[in-house]
């Protein structure tokens, strides 16, 4: 631990306009939750010891280090226990209630990144897809994601050690299961989390993505997105066939990840420590007609027909990519693709938070601009679900309004 020098009696200059500007951030965006952390930042600058956190990557200055740190290495950590599902298991597949699947690699995904997270940060709260009540009827199923999730760790002691380990036993992984039931909401620190987006592109070997992120009072700070089937190379363009028959093979799997006004980064998905990150951008569209579009590969989440006429309009000749999850949100804000849509199908539907926070910060910090059709930000602060907007429309921040204009004319909301 840093030790303040006793003969320094007197502030810089330096750090007397840091300890200024620290307090203002402290005093201005504090809520309950985070108060003590911010202090303890606060009080270290008192004391004369450095601010600078220490990471298994180097050596970080944001006050958001330690969150990006523990978010990259538990989703990594829990991506490895998805490949292993996908290549060792049966998917285990059940039904709930809106009759989509979910497989054990949901679950024991979730209990990984849960686990995590209540060890750095046990004060904060988490909203999460899956919930432990299925696992406690089914015995067998229980059993299964229980032995994954003991098993699989990652191979550098010093980052495993930062996640605090794994569970301890059965009881204790539906607990931490269970612990992903809050509502969310526009106070204090909450996590977002779905252990696997895109769990149909999963199961059919295509692109799935395991995504975190931080809402601090309603605002995102820290997404990561884990896309195991993704080509590491962020020149790599958009293949016809990426939604489907992908593998993770040497030079796939990416993590994206992202820090409120600091940018965005990828670098290759591994087993141990987290591989050296590199910074990302959205590729400049001087001409709409040579841009390319993601959208959903399933018709039901979002409406093809209409983004065909939008493609139309814009004098898009490309045919669109269609692939699952927020793995379409990565592959934009590193310039492998341009657009993405995601239409309403449906009046009454609501978008939910886990499926939209990392990536929406993600293209953001990557020079992009993310909105509803209507053209207002998502609003991450309503609760669990999109409850105040309509679609999704990401695209550089320099088209972005031609393209909203477009969406409008053919949705006719103008």
């Amino acid at each position: 631990m840093p030790v303040a020098n006793p003969q320094s009696h007197y502030l810089s200059r330096t750090t007397l306009i840091s300890l200024i500007v620290l307090t203002l951030a402290i005093f201005t965006t504090t809520t309950t939750t985070n108060l003590l952390p911010r202090l303890g930042l606060l009080l270290s600058h008192l004391s004369g010891t450095t601010t600078t956190t220490t990471t298994t990557t180097g050596t970080m200055t944001s006050i958001y280090a330690r969150e990006l740190e523990i978010a990259q290495l538990a989703v990594q950590r829990a991506a490895i226990l998805t490949k292993r599902v996908f290549h060792e298991k049966a998917k285990g597949t059940v039904s709930k209630d809106d009759k989509s699947p979910v497989t054990i690699g949901d679950f024991g995904a979730q209990a990984l990144i849960i686990a995590a997270l209540r060890h750095s940060f046990p004060h904060d709260a988490i909203v999460a897809e899956e919930e432990a009540a299925q696992l406690r009827e089914d015995a067998p199923l229980r059993e299964q994601i229980w032995q994954l999730v003991r098993e699989t760790k990652l191979d550098d002691v010093a980052a495993e050690g930062l996640l605090g380990g794994s569970v301890r036993d059965v009881d204790e992984m539906l607990e931490v299961l269970d612990r992903g039931a809050s509502e969310g909401g526009r106070v204090g620190r909450v996590w977002t989390l779905d252990p696997i987006d895109g769990t149909k592109g999963f199961l059919r070997g295509g692109q799935y993505a395991l995504a975190l992120a931080l809402l601090e009072d309603g605002d995102v700070k820290v997404g990561v997105l884990g896309c195991p089937n993704l080509p590491v190379d962020d020149a790599a363009p958009l293949a016809a066939d990426i939604g489907a028959n992908q593998t993770d093979d040497e030079g796939r799997g990416v993590i994206f990840s992202a820090v409120i006004g600091q940018g965005a980064t990828s670098r290759p998905l591994r087993t141990g420590a987290l591989a050296e990150g590199k910074r990302i951008r959205m590729k400049e569209v001087e001409d709409l007609a040579s841009a390319s579009f993601c959208e959903s590969v399933e018709a039901g989440h979002s409406n093809q027909s209409e983004s065909a006429q939008i493609a139309q309009k814009l004098g898009i000749t490309k045919p669109s990519v269609r692939m699952d999850s927020q793995a379409k949100y990565g592959s934009i804000a590193r310039g492998a693709g341009d657009i993405y849509l995601r239409l309403p199908t449906s009046k009454t539907y609501q978008e939910k938070i886990w499926d939209h926070a990392a990536g929406d910060l993600i293209v953001r910090e990557a020079g992009g601009q993310v909105t509803d059709t209507k053209g207002n930000r998502l609003d991450f602060g309503v609760g669990r679900t999109l409850a105040t907007n309509s679609g999704v429309i990401a695209a550089p921040a320099a088209v972005h309004g031609k393209v909203l204009e477009a969406v409008q004319e053919v949705l006719k909301l103008k």
